[in-house]
């Protein structure tokens, strides 16, 4: 595995359970710790999309893409984490999975992350969708305004996703999972700052990263605020329909619009994430203090994890003990004796 110092793409991630995935241009990569101490690291290759369909990777029509392939994707590499650490050995399959198994044989797994994805999805709409435009209906009764309603509609859709992150906190082992998001943030700061990936290097830099997913939502919901209350206005003022007194109608336009405001909301995301002006820190503001609720200080231990998985995307798998699955297996020991050799050559490099 042989490092490319000049090369310094854009890297991208999440943490998964009991570890991070990084996903570079070309590759993705999963590590996770085991009970034991040692580090297991899977390497694939990306499909993208808009290698086949160019028109893909145009502007406001890729962060539509985006969003459904980071999706998807993140219940791919929670499901892979699981079974990088073992976990589906130990536990005992249900008598449905198993049915389902017996009966679909290698296409059960993709069946259940179907399943888990279609449920992520009607509760990210029930919460965040259904739920904020209820009293709308009751308010335009009242002589709310449009632009009133929608305020409303998003400040209640705000502290639902500020409540739902706190309550997540609360969990112990989200509570790790979190350190590991932070874990993977410090690294990709440690990355685009162009130094050596070292425990130590990485354990400088902050946990709250402009590019994370979680400044994407509430990106998205300002922007569907400003979006929304623009349609709602220009439709009434043209047509005099009211989209906020019929509440299914009004439910339906926010589904199938979408797509538009994940296309905005990821273009704005791009041109905060890469400008450094008072102007774009002072929008970022937002997004990088909800971070707080969803990522934590992690350990050395963690740090390593996130620097193996970098390692894994960007140069290719480590030497190792190799899987049947075509996992790398390092060592606790090898683990540790790596870092504290990378760490004792940069020292005396500054030397």
């Amino acid at each position: 595995m042989k490092e490319n110092k000049t090369k310094r793409p854009d890297i991208g991630g999440q943490a998964v359970l009991e570890g991070v995935m990084m996903r570079s241009p070309d590759y993705m990569a999963i590590a996770v710790r085991r009970d034991n101490g040692d580090i297991v690291i899977k390497r694939t290759k990306n499909n993208k999309l808009s290698d086949k369909h160019k028109w893909m990777a145009l502007p406001f029509i890729r962060g539509t893409v985006s969003l459904v392939t980071m999706m998807k994707l993140g219940v791919s590499v929670i499901n892979d984490s699981t079974e990088m650490l073992g976990l589906l050995e130990e536990e005992s399959s249900s008598k449905f999975e198993l049915w389902l198994k017996d009966k679909l044989g290698d296409k059960a797994d993709r069946i259940f992350m179907g399943l888990a994805l279609v449920l992520a999805m009607v509760l990210s709409i029930g919460l965040f969708v259904l739920l904020p435009n209820i009293p709308v209906s009751y308010l335009r009764e009242k002589g709310w305004s449009l632009l009133g309603v929608n305020l409303i509609s998003g400040l209640i859709r705000t502290i639902i996703l500020i409540i739902y992150l706190w309550l997540c906190g609360f969990q112990s082992d989200l509570k790790r999972t979190f350190q590991y998001h932070g874990s993977e943030h410090k690294t990709v700061y440690c990355h685009e700052n162009e130094l050596p990936l070292t425990v130590e290097n990485v354990q400088k830099f902050s946990t709250l990263h402009p590019r994370c997913g979680t400044s994407f939502l509430l990106l998205t919901f300002i922007s569907s605020l400003i979006f929304y209350s623009i349609l709602d206005q220009l439709i009434f003022s043209l047509t005099g329909y009211d989209l906020g007194g019929n509440y299914g109608i009004r439910i339906l336009s926010r589904l199938v619009l979408l797509p538009i405001v994940a296309g905005i909301s990821y273009e704005l995301l791009k041109g905060l994430a890469h400008a450094n002006n008072p102007i774009t820190k002072a929008l970022r503001w937002p997004g990088m203090q909800l971070q707080r609720l969803t990522t934590r200080p992690p350990s050395d231990d963690m740090c390593e994890v996130a620097i193996a998985s970098m390692k894994a995307a960007l140069y290719g798998l480590p030497e190792g003990e190799e899987t049947e699955e075509g996992w790398v297996i390092i060592k606790k020991e090898s683990s540790k004796q790596e870092t504290v050799e990378q760490e004792t050559s940069e020292q005396k490099e500054a030397v």
